[in-house]
Parts: structure tokens; sequence; C-alpha cells
């Protein structure tokens, strides 16, 4: 159970990793290999799309499973010192992303792996901003959206287990439904050091889809876009360092253009301290 938190409270960015029992193990006891963790992240931003920001935050990660529920989120502090030099001085202060899953193995009673898929779950995610109405835009708004779908666990071959989740979007400011998305994330330590540290690839893609370009009575938005990072960082068992690629492609719906940028890459750097 050790080795199984470890990796858990290593996993930078990475969503829904379940425990080192499936529903489908546990017999009457669907508690047993319930785990929790919780780490905190000083993080640097370098060109954080949309909007070509420098900035730092801090970063309260957190996770686990019990029973039917796998959890997965964190909560950002922006610019905590309040720099004024700061790409995010008198921007909002926080953003939180909150992203349980519910296993339908351990609702149902039932085994539902079949071939690669090892889990299954009915998944939802929510994302919300500071609130800042005209963060994006005059009257546009702040991120605060929130999708349902399903999901499972899968076995990638040299990945192992990769969370990959199909939902449905949910605009909450606007109280409507707008396309689709699908995320997918991933913790692979390919060296070992002797010490019981390692080195990961580990990173995620949120990706939308099937959007409409006029919405909530906003025009030109794009009706495809997402984000992938992509991270190499270093693990022992109560420290992480790493740095990350992020590549964006119209993030969050939000068409690219001269005047605001949407489309390109960002760099992460990160020190991680573990509880």
């Amino acid at each position: 159970m050790k080795n199984v938190k470890t990796l858990a409270l290593a996993a930078t960015a990475v969503a829904a990793i379940s425990g080192n029992a499936f529903a489908a193990d546990r017999g009457q006891d669907i508690h047993a290999g319930d785990y929790n963790w919780m780490q905190f992240n000083y993080m640097y931003a370098v060109n954080e799309l949309p909007g070509e920001s420098d900035h730092d935050y801090i970063e309260m990660e957190f996770g686990g499973r019990s029973g039917i529920v796998d959890l997965y989120g964190y909560l950002d502090i922006f610019n905590p010192t309040e720099r004024s030099g700061s790409d995010k001085a008198g921007s909002p202060k926080m953003f939180l992303k909150f992203a349980p899953r519910f296993s339908l193995d351990a609702i149902t009673g039932k085994d539902l792996s079949w071939g690669p898929i090892q889990e299954v779950y009915l998944t939802t995610l929510f994302n919300w901003g500071g609130g800042d109405a005209n963060l994006y835009g005059p009257g546009a708004g702040d991120v605060n959206n929130g999708s349902v779908g399903i999901g499972a666990d899968v076995n990638v071959p040299w990945f192992g287990k990769v969370s990959m989740n199909l939902y449905k979007y949910y605009e909450i400011q606007a109280k409507d439904w707008n396309g689709y998305q699908f995320s997918m994330n991933w913790f692979k330590p390919f060296i070992n050091f002797d010490n019981g540290s390692f080195i990961s690839y580990q990173g995620y893609l949120d990706y939308q889809f099937g959007a409409d370009s006029e919405f909530n009575g906003a025009t030109g938005k794009a009706t495809h876009g997402g984000a992938m990072f992509n991270g190499i960082y270093w693990h022992s068992e109560q420290f992480a360092v790493g740095y990350g690629l992020k590549a964006y492609n119209d993030v969050y719906l939000i068409a690219d253009s001269d005047g605001f940028k949407s489309t390109g890459f960002a760099h992460y750097f990160s020190a991680t301290y573990k509880f």
C-alpha cells in the first residue's frame, strides 16, 4: 500500500488515480484499499495561455479513494505575495478544479472490466474561476463549467493505467450545454534510483469538441480546442521537482487572435512538498 500511495502522492496534475484494488477485487468491502493524499506545489508559469502571462502560484492538490468515490482536485492561489509586477496582479486570486468519479463496478457490485478496461465510472468535472466577469473580455465571464459523462481506467502499453473520460460539457454561467470534452491523464515512472526516488513522465489532455461558434450571445468562438501537459518530474517520498511543457489550441474555446492569444506553448516549473 505504501508504494501505491507514494505513486498517488507523486502524481502532480494526474487526475483520478485509483487505489491498488479495483472495485471488482474488493469483495463485500468496497472500502478495502481506501486511501487519500495531499501535496502543496509552488509553481511558476511562463507564457501561460490564454493571455500570455508569467506568474507564480501555490497549488494545493488532493485526491484519494473512498468506497465508490474516486476523487481528484486542486486549488490554485495566484500571485500569493501580491507582486505588482505579476501578470496576475489585479486578477482573481483562485481557481478550483474538482473531479469526483463514481465507480459503477462498486455501485452495481459487478465486475465491469473487459480487456484493457479495468474499472468503469460515472464521471464528473467542475472548473470554477475566481469570478471576474470581464476576465476574458467585457462581460465574457470567468471559467465556470461542469461536465458529466462516462469514464474508465484503461491499461495502456508502457503507460500502465490511464484515466480516460468523455463528458457532456455544461456552461454553468450560461446554464446551457455546449459540446463535449475528452480528458485523459497518465503517470509513468521510467527511471528508478536505488534510494527509492524516481523520474516520471506525467501529464494530461483536455480536449473540447462539437461546440457552437455562437453561444450565450457571443460569436466567433472556437468549436474545438484544448490543452496538453507533458511533465518530467523527479520524485522522492516527501518531495518532487519538475518541468512541464503545455501545448494549447483555442483553449477554453477562445478563438486565437493577435489581440488575445489562446494557441501556443507555455512552460511550468514546480517544487512540491507531500503530506
